[in-house]
């Protein structure tokens, strides 16, 4: 096969755990995906495929992930910290049977990432930084439940916010709208970042390029990269199954940031202009797709 992955006899049992016999179950939707490789496509190898009761179980994970969001939602105000957000984030996802994904993750040292202003990414909580009028901020979640991932951001204005920065966080969440109107069952990743990064452009914004949306589900960060600044019709193929965040950074100013904070995490644009990610997990299905976590 054109993963490296074993032949299967008409009459064995599918390699998607089904139970079927193969020729009743991925026999032809193997066939299809040996056809596109044969003709040069890139296509997800078929473990990172998410089978339905995987799928179920990842689903159970986003409803605590979409649950933390929902009680910071409720909460976040002017005069709160950061670490504040990063408590609410620890307390709710244990009470609730889970693990905050970020903790301890490469070192990271918080359950959350809190990005404020001119913060790309990966903003780590802290005593020090209490939230003002004016300010935006990125809450960015992930959870593990039985082994299951699940990962989504929003951005919440706090008290009196520019309408430059407001027309920034709403722009940036109406890209994701536009990534999903491309996501086509076997069309092209690329189709999805292409759109956004249009769609940026066109309302007078830059996109990041060295971060972007990933594979998800079995693990934290798994394949593809998906990038918001790319081309149409380019990527791997859209295969009924795959599973990815879409979570466009998208810069007031130019494109370019800068890595150089000593803690090595935190991400700012280099030109200190503001910045807004929005972040959604979805997972491909035959007929379009359906929304995971958000």
């Amino acid at each position: 096969m054109y993963d490296g992955e074993p032949e299967l006899g008409r009459n064995d049992e599918c390699w998607c755990g089904s139970g079927k016999k193969y020729k009743k179950c991925h026999l032809e939707f193997d066939e299809r995906l040996e056809k596109l490789a044969a003709s040069g496509e890139q296509l997800p190898p078929r473990h990172l495929l998410k089978t339905p009761e995987q799928i179920a179980q990842i689903k159970k994970s986003a409803e605590v992930n979409v649950g933390v969001l929902d009680f910071v939602a409720e909460r976040i105000k002017e005069g709160v910290t950061t670490e504040e957000v990063d408590r609410w984030v620890y307390d709710y996802t244990t009470e609730h049977g889970a693990i905050p994904a970020p903790l301890d993750y490469e070192g990271f040292p918080k359950s959350v990432c809190t990005s404020v202003n001119e913060v790309v990414c990966h903003g780590i909580p802290s005593t020090d930084e209490v939230l003002r009028s004016g300010d935006i901020v990125n809450v960015d979640c992930s959870t593990i439940l039985d082994g299951y991932y699940s990962d989504s951001s929003r951005m919440f204005c706090i008290g009196d916010v520019s309408e430059e920065a407001k027309r920034l966080v709403d722009v940036t969440h109406e890209s994701i709208q536009v990534g999903l109107r491309a996501l086509k069952p076997w069309g092209h990743i690329g189709d999805i970042g292409a759109a956004i990064y249009s769609f940026a452009k066109d309302n007078g914004y830059s996109v990041v390029r060295e971060f972007g949306g990933h594979g998800i589900g079995l693990d934290f960060h798994e394949d593809p990269f998906v990038s918001f600044a790319c081309r149409p019709g380019s990527g791997w193929v859209l295969v009924p199954g795959l599973m990815f965040t879409i979570e466009p950074m998208i810069n007031q100013g130019k494109h370019k940031i800068d890595m150089s904070d000593p803690n090595g995490w935190t991400v700012r644009t280099k030109d200190g202009k503001l910045t807004a990610q929005w972040e959604i997990q979805v997972v491909v299905t035959e007929d379009g797709y359906e929304l995971i976590s958000w």
